[in-house]
């Protein structure tokens, strides 16, 4: 058997290791099972699809978060007023060459 190291954000790290720990698995059964379900021919479907497919056949879909809500409307007018104000990318870039 190889052992391999994996260099990962703490971040991304730290939510395996979660996943795992709810999972009743060790992070190494569980990143086996992970990269087994992402690369076995046989149980593919397309590309990412097929892997949401692989994974939830492994039993190692993690469950994703409460969905998203779409954004206040008034919110996402002011946001787009004052995005509107200020300088054009075409300017930034023309000061920038001369």
């Amino acid at each position: 058997m190889t052992q391999v190291t994996w260099r990962a954000p703490d971040e991304l790290v730290e939510r395996v290791r979660s996943v795992a720990a709810a999972e009743g698995r060790s992070l190494n059964d569980y990143l086996t099972r992970v990269l087994r379900a992402a690369t076995d021919p046989d149980l593919a479907g397309d590309d990412a699809s097929r892997l949401r497919e692989r994974l939830a056949r492994a039993g190692l879909l993690a469950p994703s978060s409460d969905p998203r809500q779409p954004p206040d409307e008034d919110r996402l007018a002011a946001a787009r007023r004052a995005a509107a104000g200020g300088t054009s990318l075409a300017d930034l870039v023309t000061d920038g060459r001369r």
